[in-house]
């Protein structure tokens, strides 16, 4: 055989080997038959890739349709796999500016445990030793040795290029302290991605983006960051800033990238500064401390004139924002994502009707969120998964608990 039909063959192979994964993990029980159906290879072909992938450590083997149904049929009985959802564990952070989550997921997905812990410094070793005691706590409490990781993504509030690395700046130095290289050097296949886009990735998974080919989802908490899926693939741009929105600075009636948390507490406290709020008003006597978005929302659920005053004009501001945002990219979802958009209804329902008047029909959906404040932390599981799953033939899979902590 030549070279080139050496190299012809592997490769004819590595697509055949991938073919019979992608069915591992995309049916929970499957037999060859169903690989033979979902793939046309044959059988002698599907049957030894079967058995490699059960000596790796991918499949389990699992008893045949006779034995495990307790059911008499003719002939040879089905052999019947499964993808082994403890071949490995994955690793999802979100090392946001004021604290880093961690959560550890088995291969078909399942969180096991997550971890969190606070940060009150943007030192860049603060934040890096932050980061490892997070993730280190995560694994303990998953069961999971660090030996049986595959894959970790990371989330942070900076844009990234093709290498986890982010642009030099004062601020995202800070918020990126070298992530990719460090958890490289554990032997662990790495991602580090802008929040926003995992956030995109999270809601377009399992969340208010499924089902739209083309949405963008705003991580709305004390700044604005923005996730782009258009016809179903993630924008990143050259850097992977496409999401970074320094450019609302430019929008008349918006001005800036702060996001809701930060306006409405903002705003709640100058009115109260200023003596322009009743007696009457919740936002008159909470504590200056305790006055945050959610205060506010709430208050204007109540009906409470003062804080209605407040989400109208936020609402003002998120129809300009969304009017740009939607004009631009034409899409047909946009998703108010973190721990604020559970009490955003009252502040979309004037937006949506705002935005309305300021783009041509049909408008862009608002929709909250449903995934909560670890939005960012779902996202970067479900990103490697992906990772794990596109880079299967080239990892080695260590079951959970088959080699030391660290």
């Amino acid at each position: 055989m030549t070279a080139i039909d050496e190299r012809a063959a592997f490769s004819q192979r590595r697509a055949n080997a991938a073919a019979v994964l992608d069915r591992g993990w995309d049916a929970p029980v499957f037999t060859a038959s169903d690989v033979i159906a979902a793939t046309g290879l044959a059988r002698s072909t599907v049957i030894a890739l079967c058995d490699e992938f059960v000596e790796r450590g991918w499949f389990a083997e699992l008893p045949n349709a006779r034995v495990a149904g307790g059911e008499y049929r003719k002939g040879r009985p089905a052999r019947r796999y499964e993808l082994r959802a403890d071949a490995g564990a994955v690793v999802g952070v979100d090392a946001g500016q004021h604290c880093v989550t961690a959560a550890v997921a088995d291969l078909r997905g399942r969180e096991l445990a997550r971890a969190r812990t606070g940060l009150d410094s943007d030192d860049p070793v603060r934040r890096t030793e932050a980061t490892d005691t997070a993730v280190a706590d995560a694994l303990e409490r998953a069961g999971v040795d660090a030996a049986s990781v595959l894959c970790i993504a990371v989330g942070v509030p900076a844009p990234t290029d093709a290498d986890g690395n982010s642009p030099e700046s004062e601020f995202w130095s800070r918020m990126n302290p070298g992530y990719a290289a460090r958890f490289r050097d554990r032997g662990w296949l790495t991602e580090v991605e802008n929040d926003a886009n995992l956030a995109a990735i999270a809601e377009g998974a399992a969340g208010a983006g499924r089902g739209a080919s083309s949405y963008v989802t705003l991580v709305s908490g004390e700044r604005f960051g923005a996730g782009y899926v258009v016809d179903g693939h993630l924008v990143r741009g050259r850097r992977g800033g496409a999401g970074e929105l320094g450019l609302l600075a430019l929008v008349d009636g918006v001005g800036s990238a702060h996001g809701v948390g930060a306006l409405l507490r903002e705003w709640a406290l100058e009115a109260r500064a200023a003596g322009a709020l009743p007696d009457t008003s919740p936002l008159m006597w909470t504590a200056p401390e305790q006055t945050g978005a959610e205060t506010v929302l709430k208050a204007a659920e109540a009906e409470d004139p003062a804080a209605l005053k407040l989400v109208e004009r936020m609402a003002e501001r998120l129809a300009r924002i969304c009017a740009v945002l939607g004009g631009l990219l034409d899409v047909e979802r946009i998703v108010f994502s973190g721990a604020v958009a559970a009490s955003l209804a009252p502040v979309l329902r004037h937006a949506a009707a705002r935005l309305e008047d300021l783009t041509p029909a049909p408008a862009p959906e608002l929709v909250a969120s449903t995934l909560g404040g670890g939005v960012v932390s779902v996202g970067a599981l479900t990103r490697a998964l992906e990772l794990v799953r596109a880079n299967a033939m080239t990892l080695d899979p260590v079951p959970r608990g088959a080699g030391p902590t660290g």
